[in-house]
């Protein structure tokens, strides 16, 4: 083994015995086709021992694997032999970095650093989640079996789900809801974020609420409604509609995820007319400013490129949504709803009702500039809007 090797070898099993390891990453794929693009190590305490996980990050999906000592190392030789150029070790003292190249020539570059923090080691104890997947209406669902396992098929959707639950605990945390919360979710679809939604305000925050999910699908609608009466959810209902024509005249939460083109302006719109306190869409499509765009092309050279006119436009879009929900009295952010390698449709914009004063004229006039510089008469949400 080359000396540079073993070094890095016995400072990983150095900085794991005195408990100083932080973490290490391989990187720089040998093959640039290969699907597996990094590995991330970490620290954990498994059955009473100093374990490492390993993350492997493909294009597509991540896998996670625990070795123990002497076998986490053997696969780290293994993978820098066969597949990476790059190692680094963070310590609680040191950085270390192991670089090569296609010759196989090997160099490590150690580096003190002042006092680095230790990260929390992780148990092997079930990871806690907001969502319990040992409830009834998973299995109805289709989520997991009848255990309360997670199907391999759908793990990833459930992985989703809890990550938007996230997303709204840290949402919903910033109000002070009043007497009964009204929740309508635009577009409920097959309903697990709508079901996820209902788990998490009444059984976790024992909110009592009223929520309605809205789909256009009368079997879909005939389906989560057998569902959620027999698993006893109150308050739980699905009707049959349309997000452009349902009629909402009060509510506190609104949702609306991959409503399609202007739909998500039609559920914007409503929740803002119903004075929601909460607005979270997820936009699909942006095929209104898209077809409206007349950008001056000598200005914005790299408009002339369809891929970035397209992406300009959706960047556009929704920009002028945020814009426009300030405009009218609420508090809004754009953030990533899940990792852009499963979905490019991946940002959320949320909205929280603030009491504070808007300055209407200075968000008119960076919505009136936006229009002009790439040549938009009307973003549709201004029309329904009045």
């Amino acid at each position: 083994m080359d000396n540079a090797l073993q070094d890095l070898m016995y400072s990983i099993s150095t900085s794991v015995i005195e408990d100083k390891f932080v973490k290490l990453t391989l990187s720089k794929p040998k093959n640039k086709q290969s699907d597996l693009k990094n590995v991330y190590v970490k620290m954990i305490l498994l059955k009473g021992s100093n374990w490492l996980s390993f993350t492997y990050k493909h294009n597509t999906k991540d896998i996670v694997k625990n070795f123990a000592i002497e076998d986490a190392l053997q696969q780290l030789i293994g993978l820098l032999d066969t597949s990476f150029f790059a190692a680094n070790l963070l310590t609680s003292d040191m950085d270390i970095a192991l670089l090569s190249n296609e010759k196989g020539s090997l160099k490590l570059i150690k580096r003190p650093v002042d006092k680095r923090a230790i990260p929390e080691r992780e148990h092997d104890h079930a990871k806690s989640r907001l969502i319990n997947p040992s409830n009834s209406w998973w299995f109805q669902l289709g989520i997991t079996d009848r255990q309360g396992n997670v199907l391999p098929s759908m793990q990833f959707k459930f992985k989703q789900i809890n990550k938007y639950v996230e997303i709204l605990d840290g949402l919903i945390k910033q109000i002070d809801f009043q007497g009964t919360v009204k929740v309508v979710d635009m577009g409920a679809g097959k309903a697990y974020l709508t079901f996820a939604l209902y788990e998490y305000l009444v059984i976790n925050r024992k909110l009592d609420v009223q929520i309605t999910g809205v789909e256009q699908r009368p079997d879909l609608v005939e389906k989560t409604n057998r569902i959620s009466r027999s698993a006893n959810l109150e308050n739980l209902r699905f009707v049959e509609g349309m997000i452009g024509n349902f009629a909402v005249k009060e509510m506190d939460v609104l949702i609306a995820l991959h409503a399609c083109d202007t739909a998500t302006d039609d559920a914007i719109a409503a929740g803002i007319k119903a004075g929601a306190q909460l607005i979270v869409c997820a936009p699909c499509c942006h095929k209104q400013i898209r077809q409206t765009m007349k950008p001056p092309f000598d200005a914005l050279p790299m408009l002339k490129f369809g891929i970035l006119l397209e992406r300009q436009a959706e960047i556009l879009t929704d920009t002028i949504r945020a814009l426009l929900m300030e405009k009218h009295g609420y508090k809004s952010q754009i953030m990533e709803f899940i990792e852009t390698e499963h979905t490019p449709k991946n940002l959320l914009i949320t909205g929280i009702r603030t009491t504070k004063n808007i300055d209407i004229e200075d968000v008119d006039q960076k919505i009136d500039s936006l229009k002009k510089q790439f040549g938009i008469e009307k973003h549709y949400l201004e029309t329904v809007l009045g």
